[in-house]
């Protein structure tokens, strides 16, 4: 029997390594001012050049940032700068579709739940606005379909929870861009599907402002299953 062989750790690595265990452990906190080159290099008992490699890595990866003229710092998570590796041209699959809505749901299901019992009066404003606006949508069309994206990101702000923010934001551009592609009829072209959306914008609204959580998740349900049925066409028919 053939064994890899086990390739020695070279000491910019495990310089590396021990530092983000430290960030790991919560030893360096994000935001904290890592030590200088020199005085790291006296702490490890190694060259000042092996740091700056260590350090380069973990930059690389996300862990640290380096400012000039100030020094480098654990970094900080954004839940803003949170991406998702998927190019619009990879959904244009109906299975795919199919999928991005059903991760929108696991989402927002949990977002309204927290919306409801965690809005301000601030949320409710914006909900409300982006209400008006959809209903307007029977006389002008293309603003329905801005007014929706503009309620259910209300909903995911007011749940109180950055990266809940961020993933229906990152799910919302996706799902919109991918419908796009398929050059398909988009959801507020009927005056039918219009009035339904409208309809099941409001009860969210209503449960919101109840602060009824499973009403709101109820609701919720009821509306992704009926935007699954108006998009019945794009989600079994070949695209592209």
């Amino acid at each position: 029997m053939k064994y890899k062989q086990i390739k020695t750790k070279k000491i910019y690595e495990e310089i590396a390594d021990a530092i983000a265990e430290s960030i790991r452990t919560g030893d360096l906190l994000p935001g904290e001012k890592l030590d200088s080159v020199q005085a790291l290099s006296e702490s490890f008992r190694v060259s000042r050049s092996a740091v700056r490699e260590a350090l380069s890595a973990l930059k690389a990866i996300g862990l640290i940032e380096m400012k000039q003229g100030e020094g480098t710092y654990v970094k900080r998570f954004d839940p803003d700068q949170l991406t998702f590796c998927v190019s619009p041209a990879f959904l244009m699959k109906q299975k795919d579709v199919a999928q991005l809505l059903e991760v929108r749901s696991m989402i927002e299901t949990g977002v309204v739940k927290k919306a409801a019992l965690l809005r301000t009066d601030d949320d409710l404003d914006r909900l409300r606005e982006a209400l008006e606006q959809m209903k307007q949508a029977e006389v002008q069309q293309e603003i329905g379909e801005e007014a929706d994206l503009a309620f259910h990101l209300a909903l995911a702000r007011a749940s109180q929870n950055d990266l809940l923010k961020a993933l229906m934001n990152q799910v919302s551009t996706l799902l919109v861009e991918a419908m796009r592609e398929t050059r398909k009829v988009v959801l507020f072209s009927q005056q039918v599907s219009i009035r339904q959306l409208y309809k099941d914008h409001e009860k969210i609204y209503r449960a919101v402002i109840a602060k009824q959580p499973d009403e709101a998740e109820k609701a919720m349900m009821t509306h992704l299953e009926n935007v699954e049925r108006l998009l019945s066409d794009v989600l079994q028919e070949p695209i592209g």
